[in-house]
């Protein structure tokens, strides 16, 4: 499998409050991790049991380096991480109080652009997961050298209809399928009929995320709303991608699409009940 997207340097920083202007809070707890949601993604395929090939980009920095060296060992191939000269690797700091506020550090240099995807890792792969952070023609363009199964990640910024028609799988959170079908969805059934919509644009089955309410599945003769399990919520971070990398999992081992889509909502509970993205799918 080989998944493009986003690579950074996840910051945790759990407080009691957030300070006001000129205030300071103690950290209660500090986490440090490999990041991204295309990072977050690879490790819960490889947790579970995957190969898999991470394509993103970093900085020439001691945290690129890192970094690349903490994917090894979660038994992530590297070989097509790009080093960018002259570039900063990407931070999000997670700042997790009474709810999650995000900070991003995002430089433009870490996106990946067309003349860095290994299209030849790409069209030999069984699984492409297209994580659509991405500049929408680098995203067309692995989408489109595949010759397995794509799975897209969020929604596109541009070459929506291009980007649909090369799709098998697409998972979208509640925003993002708003996007995506040009429909305000404010309970599953809007969900369900806005993942039908979508799903006659390219894709086999559609995953569509409704806030406080569940995920909607939609897939050729079938359908299915799973509300959400009883995890407490501590931190919402990488809950999409822990489903992305079960729902693909599931589906490339022969699971059905329900029995799949239940394994992504159970692996997405699992993630969101401690602070980070960083998954932790074994033995799921």
């Amino acid at each position: 499998m080989v998944v493009v997207g986003q690579i950074a340097r996840d910051l945790v920083l759990v407080v009691d409050e957030v300070p006001g202007p000129g205030g300071t809070a103690p950290v209660r707890e500090r986490r440090e991790m490999l990041g991204g949601k295309g990072a977050n993604i690879a490790v819960g395929l490889a947790q579970l049991g995957a190969p898999v090939q991470l394509v993103g980009v970093v900085g020439d920095d001691d945290i690129g380096e890192r970094l690349i060296a903490r994917a090894a060992a979660d038994g992530i191939g590297t070989e097509a991480v790009v080093r960018r000269p002259r570039c900063d690797t990407g931070l999000i700091v997670d700042v997790v109080a009474d709810g999650w506020r995000y900070l991003e550090d995002l430089p433009d240099g870490v996106l990946l652009r067309e003349d860095d995807l290994p299209i030849d890792l790409i069209a030999r792969a069984a699984v492409v997961v297209v994580q659509l952070q991405q500049p929408p023609e680098v995203a067309l363009k692995a989408a489109r050298a595949a010759t397995g199964c794509v799975v897209l990640d969020g929604a596109p910024h541009g070459l929506r209809d291009e980007l649909l028609a090369s799709a098998d799988v697409l998972r979208a959170d509640h925003r993002e399928a708003e996007l995506l079908s040009g429909r305000t969805i404010t309970s599953a059934d809007d969900a369900v009929r806005a993942a039908h919509d979508v799903r006659e644009q390219g894709p086999k089955l559609v995953a569509f995320a409704v806030d406080d309410v569940g995920n909607a599945f939609v897939w050729d003769g079938g359908e299915l709303v799973l509300p959400l399990g009883d995890a407490e919520v501590v931190d919402t971070t990488g809950g999409g991608d822990a489903f992305v990398a079960a729902l693909t999992f599931a589906l490339t081992r022969g699971d059905s699409p329900a029995d799949a889509a239940r394994r992504a909502v159970q692996a997405s509970g699992a993630t969101v009940s401690h602070p980070g993205g960083r998954p932790d799918l074994t033995g799921l």
